[in-house]
């Protein structure tokens, strides 16, 4: 069965920009939202969701808790639905806690430290022992914070060359985020604004008071590859291998069990859900989707949507900046200037009407926005430019 890119595009806007009332329904029509950057969780719902300001995205997060944030696949930083966690915590985030256990053991048995550390074992159970015993009784608590308390979280790398970037750093942000990628701690509330990176933490009994239910790997594998056909299919495997991290053999057993239909894509083979749609959407889509929003991160061949706006949208690292959407196709990109402003621009012909609407949706996101710069961890070519404009 031959699909055609333009039969993706449209149950791309059916299903990625569908309008929603909540957050939740924000997340559950993409699976997960990408977190690496703060403020990328707020701008995606507010992209889709255009009855919602920043209080009702940070209620659905930290008062209702009906979303959170881990580090799952790709050792990448998601917003989840509360229920989806032990899934992605089996299918993703536990891999990701191996790799990081062994790569901290080794880098603390091979590197000098300071203090210098005799038995890497005892001294990694020692930490995280006391990590647990002194967030219990702060309740919640910043990486500074917790160093202070805990001797162990302030054991640091010692540079091994003259290099400009090998210098003395701290093994506490790794101790934390492997201890919460195994299930032992979670992210609560940054401090300051809505777009801190100043993450705070809690015991993982927060939210889970028996902690978070273990489910067998393979099974959830399973059960997220059919979760991301749902709202990325039909796709390729590379697409589904891309964006989950596992290997080839995990990515092949987490499909072979599913109820799939092989269809031929524009990039190759590729397989979808039967039943999935491409019902063309009536009406003109235009969105205004922020850096790393999960759409544009949501497969590993792009130009079906793309085209050949690369060089200008993404970063030397593979990260996209902000970009502009008419109709299921990227056609241009925006940023915040240092006073808030939205600014943007259209790479391609697009038409007044669609014009129209991208000024409308700068101007609704400016407003939103209230005087708040936006600066991403990943700037881009154009997101330069535009800061640069004004």
């Amino acid at each position: 069965m031959k699909i055609t890119d333009a039969q993706r595009r449209h149950r791309l806007v059916a299903q990625h920009f569908a309008p929603a009332s909540t957050t939740e329904a924000v997340v559950s029509s993409l699976l997960a939202l990408h977190a690496t950057d703060p403020a990328t969780v707020y701008l995606s719902v507010l992209a889709r969701a255009r009855s919602l300001g920043l209080a009702d995205i940070r209620d659905a997060m930290y008062e209702r808790r009906s979303l959170v944030r881990l580090m799952a696949m790709r050792r990448t930083m998601f917003v989840v639905a509360h229920e989806d966690v032990p899934m992605i915590h089996a299918a993703a985030s536990l891999g990701v806690a191996r790799t990081m256990r062994a790569r901290l053991v080794k880098q603390v048995s091979t590197l000098p430290t300071e203090p210098v550390i005799d038995n890497v074992e005892s001294w990694l159970a020692a930490t995280e022992k006391e990590t647990e015993a002194a967030l219990r009784a702060m309740g919640t608590a910043t990486g500074a914070e917790l160093s202070a308390a805990v001797p162990g979280l302030k054991t640091a790398y010692l540079p091994t060359t003259d290099k400009v970037y090998d210098v003395k750093r701290y093994v506490t942000s790794e101790v934390l985020v492997m201890m919460a990628a195994e299930g032992r701690l979670v992210r609560v509330e940054p401090r300051g604004a809505w777009t801190s990176r100043r993450h705070a933490w809690a015991p993982i009994d927060h939210w889970w008071p028996d902690g978070i239910a273990l489910l067998d790997e393979t099974e959830a594998r399973a059960d997220l590859a059919r979760r991301w056909l749902e709202v990325f299919g039909p796709a390729t495997l590379d697409d589904l291998q891309w964006w989950t991290g596992w290997n080839k053999t995990q990515t092949r057993g987490a499909v072979s069990g599913l109820d799939t239909v092989a269809v031929e894509l524009t990039e190759g083979d590729g397989i979808m859900l039967p039943g999935t749609t491409f019902d063309k959407p009536a009406g003109t889509s235009v969105m205004l989707l922020p850096a790393l929003d999960p759409t544009p991160m949501g497969w590993k061949h792009r130009t079906w949507y793309l085209g050949e706006h690369k060089a200008p949208l993404f970063d030397t690292f593979g990260n996209i900046g902000p970009t502009i959407w008419s109709d299921g196709r990227i056609v241009g990109g925006w940023a915040v200037t240092g006073s808030g402003e939205v600014a943007t621009e259209l790479l391609e012909d697009v038409g007044s009407t669609v014009s129209k609407a991208v000024a409308a949706e700068a101007e609704r996101f400016t407003t939103l926005l209230d005087g708040t710069a936006v600066v991403p961890s990943f700037p881009t070519p154009l997101e330069k430019k535009l800061r640069g404009k004004r």
